[in-house]
């Protein structure tokens, strides 16, 4: 599984315990859409995902990320000890105010409690320093929707 990756970051290694970020592979994509849709009332997603869509999104969108100067979004698989966990990166990213959203989304399994912490925490242990130490940005941001989950959330901002 080859792994491409994002001119802007000069092929960053992000790692932390077990876990590590790398820019999103094509071959998690329907890994991706399959959470996607099973999580779907979590997310701004009206309908379930085909894979036409997911792999157009990926085709059409994603690949021409890798070679922009400033995407719109750094888009990255989650894995712990090498086996894919969950996804998430930056969205919406504003180069000239220098703020973005955090986006994430694990596993429909490891959805769930402990699991959920820690994948959760790793995962912004890596995307905070991404963004502020090799990215600059000045905000990053995130929405949590009103979900039985949500302390899960809160649970890792207060830690």
């Amino acid at each position: 599984m080859s792994v491409l990756s994002y001119k802007i970051l000069n092929d960053l290694k992000l790692e932390y315990d077990d876990f590590k970020l790398v820019p999103i592979r094509l071959d998690d994509r329907h890994a991706i859409r399959q959470w996607r849709n099973d999580q779907i009332s979590i997310l701004r997603q009206s309908k379930p995902l085909t894979e036409k869509d997911q792999d157009n999104y990926f085709f059409e969108v994603v690949q021409k990320l890798f070679d922009q100067e400033f995407p719109s979004q750094l888009l990255f698989s989650l894995l712990y000890k090498g086996e894919l966990i969950g996804y998430g990166g930056l969205v919406h990213i504003d180069w000239h105010s220098k703020n973005a959203e955090i986006s994430f989304l694990t596993a429909t399994e490891r959805n769930k409690d402990e699991l959920f912490v820690v994948d959760f925490k790793a995962f912004l242990k890596m995307i905070l320093e991404m963004s502020f130490k090799h990215l600059n940005l000045i905000k990053v941001h995130t929405t949590v929707f009103d979900l039985p989950q949500r302390f899960l959330y809160l649970q890792v901002i207060r830690d």
